[in-house]
């Protein structure tokens, strides 16, 4: 079993985890009812566990990165069909046409009607080019602003979903204005007059993330992360060579770990042990879990402290204060 240990990726320890697990199954089948059998079974079941606790507590940032960016990771849609209700998509954004990487939609969320925002990667090559691999356009970020504004109208919470490797950087996207419809989603989300709660599902890529992250709360799912820029393209601008990803990684503080420690999201949302993609429904309820306590926690607050609130969570983020050896500020 030690050849599972941390140096390995999550995918390589899963698949030894899995051949241990089966070797178990196939020794209960035939231990029968001897007790010294069964004894040194339950034996093996702890060590399991705890080599499991082991391998998926002290993850490397990269390592990290590879189970938020898992291809059975759950999706919008996924945490919709589990915890949401009477789904009702909104399209287009009343300018260009519609993006169906960027899905918007009218729904209840525990006796709640809410607007949910999420981006949607797709599973098979069909689905993944349908929705652009999740990367947004324009028109996806201008179809949001546009829900938002709907959702504010009629005093509905916004829900945002983020698993996004960045906006989509091709020429009709700039073309269209990608930086102007990215930069109005966050001075509207700013000033929007409902809650607004987000959590980074998987991957946060940049500006595509942050357009439909400015927020009164944000969360991270345990093994997901949040960036300027992916480990590979930071590796390939810094060091001319994208193979240095993980030292990248480990660099950028792109955990969820990471990020709590430097106050920019408020919260990590627990996942089953080995990642998301194991057990979507349970990951589904922590993640609803901690939203539904959100709401409540905002709604207690009144419109005007809530945007100032709102306004001075994103003002506080990146200030740094240089202290002298005494601890006293400069």
């Amino acid at each position: 079993m030690d050849s599972a240990s941390p140096k390995h990726s999550p995918k390589d320890a899963q698949q030894q985890l899995e051949r241990v697990e089966k070797q178990i199954a196939d020794l209960e089948s035939i231990a029968g009812d001897n007790a010294e059998a069964r004894r040194q079974l339950r034996n093996l079941h702890d060590e399991v566990d705890q080599l499991k606790a082991r391998v998926y507590t002290t993850l490397s940032p990269w390592q990290r990165t590879e189970l938020a960016r898992h291809p059975n990771r759950p999706y919008t849609l996924d945490f919709i069909e589990r915890e949401f209700t009477e789904w009702s998509e909104l399209h287009g954004d009343r300018r260009f046409g519609d993006d169906n990487a960027l899905l918007c939609g009218m729904a209840r969320f525990r006796g709640d009607e809410v607007l949910v925002i999420g981006n949607q990667k797709g599973r098979d090559t069909k689905q993944k080019v349908q929705r652009n691999f999740g990367m947004a356009n324009p028109e996806g970020y201008r179809k949001a602003l546009r829900c938002m504004k709907l959702a504010e109208k009629f005093g509905r919470a916004v829900i945002t979903l983020v698993d996004i490797v960045g906006a989509y950087p091709g020429l009709g996207a700039e073309e269209r204005g990608q930086g102007e419809a990215i930069a109005v989603n966050l001075r509207e989300m700013a000033r929007l007059r409902v809650p607004i709660i987000t959590v980074i599902t998987g991957e946060g890529g940049s500006g595509g993330a942050l357009a439909t992250a400015v927020a009164d709360r944000v969360f991270m799912m345990e093994n997901a992360v949040y960036s300027v820029i992916s480990p590979e393209g930071c590796a390939s601008i810094m060091w001319r060579d994208a193979t240095k990803k993980e030292l990248a990684a480990e660099a950028m503080k792109i955990t969820a770990q990471d990020l709590l420690s430097m106050g920019i999201i408020d919260g990590i949302i627990a996942e089953p042990q080995g990642g998301a993609h194991l057990d979507p429904t349970a990951a589904a309820k922590y993640v609803a879990d901690q939203i539904a306590r959100s709401l409540s926690e905002v709604k207690q607050l009144t419109m005007e402290a809530m945007l100032e609130a709102r306004y001075q969570k994103f003002r506080r983020i990146a200030q740094f204060y240089r202290t002298s050896s005494a601890g006293a500020a400069d």
